[in-house]
């Protein structure tokens, strides 16, 4: 406040009066508020009048944008369905006709445009929400999932009683995504396009560090103060023992997600007829060639500005460096699409849990839920995906429906027996909550997963309108969907009621359809999110290798760290090495395991059929044959130049580039002189053990890195003066990991855990591999680095932990009480030791209900993920 003295205003009169201050003003002047009011209204006019129209599309002489849309769409329909039948083809009509009655054509082309584009430049590219459940988009090649073959509903996407324009989103190759957005700058004009706003919110921190500052309190206690609360609570929730004065906490408090500042929309572009200045006013984001306007996205589609989303993925970045990696490294070449469909091993692989690296199912809770649900077919990612959100989890729907799938698997598989002896196949019998409900639920075994279940059920038994199903439809993940659901709540009971759908059945459908509106999956949006999880899985069986040089490729992304997932790749027989100046890459690469080795694929040949053998129920005493399907088996991964500390793309590029051109470096002098390389770059090279190719040792190279970084390309070459190394002690393995962990964030081939595991055994501790055999039931003691800590809204407190060691993962369960005991220790160590009861289900998921924490100093770098 004392900065801002000079900026602010010499009195308090700047603020809105209300009307009785402004009558009291104007007192002496009869009928000024008034006839001012009068001024006012007739001078009013809806600022929706100046909605601007999309930019005119360039179609074909003879056709207008609709008989344009319409003649793309059906030109793909003997491609895309050969064997179309009439309902399919009324479908397609009716939603073409639905298009041209709201007036959409031109969104569509625009949407069809920008993907097309992204496709000729060779841009991974996918929609998915909504927009997968239309068929006009699946045709028009937005979207990768047949709406017709899961009988997704179109409303859902588009309903009569819409005005607005649909919502499509597309994902792009998080890498290249802003070549698409800087085509559609280009291509419709930068005065008629820019990007949305975001308004960012107070969180926790930003609110105590702020307050802080304002009160006049230094850098360094405001950053202390800032991390006693935690970052992504809803209230603040300062540490046991704090010091953050009272003042400080409660001027936060009334900050919380109060207005901070504008940033940039995710991926939400607005494309106009004429300059998009005329509506909203524009500025020049920070971001290089990016303009934005000042409105946020609800703001946006308030004023009828049409939003574009262009997202960005990080898996789609990840597998187009797989697919590049195993093309260079294999000859074999793939596609989103060729992938084989189906394979039995695929799914054996997600069954055993084994999903660290794969899209969307490699978080805590999935990986619990895997060998649960047993996914055995494509279906069952969706489901599998959309079962781990707020809605589902808060409607009761995670453990019956697991239940319903085991048993109905365990009927399957019966049947199969009984049709080989000829005998006739027994009945799986759903419950049903109404008969009326069986044609919405018979997919999920009668138990609602996914939004537009709950619309349809609201409608089915509810009598609920079309607009008020839109109305569900907005509500189920907004802000304020809880207030929006209970004014339909009056008419979703009448019509139960009229159905004998009366007191605890009624209230448990209002139950389910009421936990949504904190959010849950729509189907063709698991459905486009499933084809990745399957595609992600399917490159981490057969190509592990790749699957970890495309994902370190494409950090930060994920659920794990680089450390993490090099240590599983490891344990699934992948050889990882350190960067070297000679032999790697600007980003991690593939490199033969030794001179003999050959380019080409290694492991079964049964991989490549199609169609895949029929996938049957997982046995989980079979024998884990993973190993047998790896196909990028004589290949090794090169970490790259850009992992270590300080160098970075740019320079590592311009290392590579030079060496490519000009061959290996000499010595650091030579390095120095050819790329300018600083002393900092250096000494960090030399920590990462990059100089072992030219035959120094990490600590000698440290010591000549300060006498290199001085012979500059501008001076004589030899003239400058450098000291003889002394003859340095070799490092230790623990100096060594150290070292890689501080440079690179990864070891190659040591963990932290494995150099304190002696004591540890003679203390009792178990490691994540004993967990699977030891009693259940008992206490015992576990250690390892923290990977995260998380309290998900829905656990009703429940902090869960996740703790690595050399052999795997350990999920640790904590309740509030245990959680605020030891509250500094569990939320602020890097390594813990915890006690707890041994939990095992007998699909083989472990947990540690913990009741005690200590610290475990390692003296090693590390970062947690915590409360995201």
């Amino acid at each position: 406040m004392d900065e801002l003295d000079g900026w602010l205003p010499a009195h308090g009169g700047a603020h809105l009066r209300s009307g009785a201050e402004m009558s009291r003003r104007f007192a002496r002047y009869p009928g000024a508020i008034s006839h001012g009011l009068e001024l006012a209204e007739a001078s009013a006019f809806p600022l929706r009048l100046a909605r601007p129209a999309l930019p005119q599309q360039k179609v074909p002489e003879g056709h207008t944008p609709m008989s344009w849309l319409r003649y793309l769409v059906w030109e793909a329909v003997p491609s895309k369905y050969p064997r179309l039948d009439d309902d399919g083809h009324r479908r397609i009509e009716r939603e073409l006709d639905v298009i041209e009655e709201k007036d959409f054509p031109g969104y569509f082309l625009i949407v069809h445009g920008i993907v097309a584009e992204a496709r000729r430049r060779g841009i991974l590219c996918q929609g998915r929400g909504s927009a997968a459940a239309s068929a006009v988009c699946y045709l028009l090649g937005i979207t990768a999932v047949d709406p017709i073959l899961y009988r997704l509903p179109f409303e859902r996407f588009l309903a009569t009683t819409r005005t607005e324009e649909p919502d499509i989103d597309v994902d792009f190759d998080s890498d290249r995504r802003e070549e698409i957005i800087q085509w559609v700058y280009r291509e419709y004009g930068r005065e008629r396009a820019a990007q949305v706003a975001n308004v960012i919110q107070y969180r926790p921190k930003n609110a105590v560090r702020d307050m802080a500052r304002a009160l006049g309190h230094s850098p360094g206690q405001q950053d202390a103060w800032s991390r006693q609360v935690d970052g992504w609570g809803t209230g603040l929730e300062p540490v046991e023992g704090h010091d953050i004065p009272e003042n400080v906490l409660a001027y936060a408090g009334e900050l919380l997600k109060a207005p901070r500042h504008l940033g940039i929309h995710s991926g939400g572009m607005v494309l106009t007829a004429r300059p998009v200045g005329e509506v909203v006013p524009v500025e020049h984001a920070r971001m290089e060639d990016r303009t934005v306007i000042q409105w946020d996205k609800d703001d946006s589609a308030f004023m009828g500005l049409v939003k574009f989303d262009l997202l960005g993925l990080g898996m789609l970045a990840a597998l187009q460096h797989c697919f590049d990696l195993i093309w260079e490294n294999t000859g074999e070449e793939w596609r989103l699409e060729t992938i084989p469909k189906e394979e039995p091993a695929v799914y054996d692989m997600l069954c055993r849990a084994d999903s660290i690296g794969v899209f969307q199912v490699e978080s805590r809770a999935q990986i619990g839920l895997l060998p649960r649900l047993q996914p055995r077919a494509f279906y069952d990612l969706a489901i599998q995906i959309a079962l781990i959100r707020p809605g589902p989890i808060q409607g009761g729907a995670v453990h019956p429906f697991v239940r319903r799938k085991m048993a109905k698997d365990r009927i399957d598989e019966e049947n199969r027996e009984r049709a080989r002896r000829g005998e006739e196949p027994v009945e799986f019998p759903i419950p049903y909550p109404h008969s009326d409900l069986e044609p919405i639920l018979k997919r999920t075994l009668g138990i609602p997963i996914f939004q537009e279940q709950l619309i349809q059920m609201a409608t089915a038994i509810g009598d609920c309108t079309a607009d008020e199903a839109d109305l569900l439809r907005r509500a189920m993940g907004s802000k304020r969907g809880l207030e929006k659901i209970e004014k339909v709540r009056d008419k979703l009971y009448a019509g139960m009621k009229r159905r004998g759908l009366i007191g605890d059945a009624a209230d448990r459908i209002y139950a389910q359809i009421q936990a949504f509106s904190n959010f849950g999956f729509a189907e063709s949006h698991s459905l486009s999110f499933a084809l990745l999880v399957y595609a992600s899985s399917w490159v981490k069986l057969h190509y592990p290798a790749a699957f970890l040089a495309g994902l370190l490729r494409s950090q930060p992304m994920g659920f794990y760290s680089a450390s993490t997932l090099t240590a599983d790749a490891r344990r699934h027989g992948v050889e990882v090495r350190r960067p070297d100046l000679h032999a790697s890459g600007a980003m991690e690469t593939l490199e033969p395991l030794d001179d003999t080795a050959t380019n080409g694929p290694t492991g079964r040949e049964d991989c490549l059929d199609d169609p895949q053998p029929p996938t049957l129920r997982f046995d989980r005493g079979a024998t884990d044959e993973s190993a047998t399907h790896r196909r990028d088996g004589r290949s090794a991964v090169r970490l790259g130049l850009s992992g270590i500390r300080g160098i970075g793309v740019p320079m590592a590029e311009k290392i590579v580039a030079e060496r490519d051109a000009n061959g290996p470096y000499r010595d650091l002098n030579d390095l120095v002189r050819r790329t300018d390389a600083t002393a900092a770059q250096l000494e960090a090279l030399a920590t990462a053990g990059a100089f072992d190719c030219l035959g120094l040792e990490r600590r000698e190279a440290i010591w000549l890195a300060g006498a290199a970084a001085d012979d500059r390309s501008r001076f004589l070459p030899g003239t400058t003066v450098a000291v003889q190394p002394p003859l340095f002690a070799d490092q230790t393995s623990y100096e060594r990991l150290s070292a890689d962990l501080w440079a690179t964030g990864v070891s190659t081939d040591d963990h932290p855990m494995a150099h304190f595991r002696e004591a540890l055994r003679a203390r009792g501790v178990l490691t994540a591999a004993d967990l699977q055999r030891h009693e259940v039931g008992r206490r015992i003691e576990v250690a390892g680095l923290v990977t995260h800590r998380q309290r998900p809204a829905t656990a009703a407190g429940i902090t869960f932990v996740n703790l690595e060691d050399e052999s795997g993962l350990v999920n640790i369960i904590c309740s509030a009480g245990v959680w605020n005991r030891y509250r500094r220790v569990a939320r602020e160590s890097p390594a813990l030791i915890i006690r707890g009861i041994l939990e095992r289900s007998a699909e083989g998921v472990v947990n540690i209900l913990a009741d005690g924490f200590e610290d475990l100093r390692t003296g090693l770098t590390h970062r947690s993920r915590d409360f995201r």
